[in-house]
């Protein structure tokens, strides 16, 4: 089975060795459950807004249909201010985009939530208002739970988690460690299992 993972600086597992990233964790942990599953293709960079990734769709060569295709995005856009509205409607192609990918099998399509980078050292010190931070990020991620739901796609949140768990981050002081990811991959197993059986 082939697994695509579409992201930014979360799938790519910025400031993570490569063993580390949610995607591989997923995949190593599904092969243990028996499911024959390829090391994932990464689409991903650190700092990909919605339609930086969606360019970089546009620019990519695929193989379709993927059997498992996974979706995390929105960060960067509510870190430079960017509407909710936008992120709703750069969002819904994005999703269509990742079902054709698996085949036109909404079924196949696994979407995370954005974690909140407001509870971090970084937020802390960048001067940014973090109750703010967690607002914004509660309404996109309500918005990616409803347009996944309706398309019927799968929807894990992994937003508790960051909020919980805020110690358990990279160097950097940012973005998440291989530990913070491993609860993340604890999350989306069951629902992975499910839907590969299906």
């Amino acid at each position: 089975m082939h697994y695509l993972a579409l992201g930014d600086s979360y799938s790519i597992g910025e400031g993570v060795p490569e063993a580390g990233r949610w995607p591989v964790q997923l995949a190593v942990r599904l092969r243990r459950e028996g499911v024959l599953l390829a090391d994932p293709t990464i689409v991903a960079t650190t700092g990909w807004t919605t339609d930086e990734l969606s360019a970089a769709m546009d620019a990519a060569t695929f193989t379709p249909p993927y059997d498992l295709v996974s979706l995390l995005i929105g960060v960067n856009n509510q870190y430079r201010g960017r509407s909710a509205d936008e992120y709703r409607h750069e969002f819904q192609r994005l999703l269509d985009r990742a079902v054709a990918l698996a085949g036109e099998r909404a079924s196949r399509v696994l979407v995370l939530s954005i974690p909140d980078w407001g509870v971090t050292p970084f937020a802390h010190g960048s001067g940014r208002d973090v109750l703010r931070i967690a607002e914004e990020l509660d309404v996109y991620n309500a918005i990616a739970c409803e347009v996944t739901e309706h398309r019927g796609a799968h929807f894990v949140d992994i937003t508790g988690i960051s909020r919980q768990h805020p110690a358990l981050l990279a160097d950097d002081g940012l973005h998440p460690s291989a530990a913070q990811y491993a609860l993340w991959t604890e999350a989306a197993v069951p629902v992975a299992l499910a839907m590969l059986a299906g």
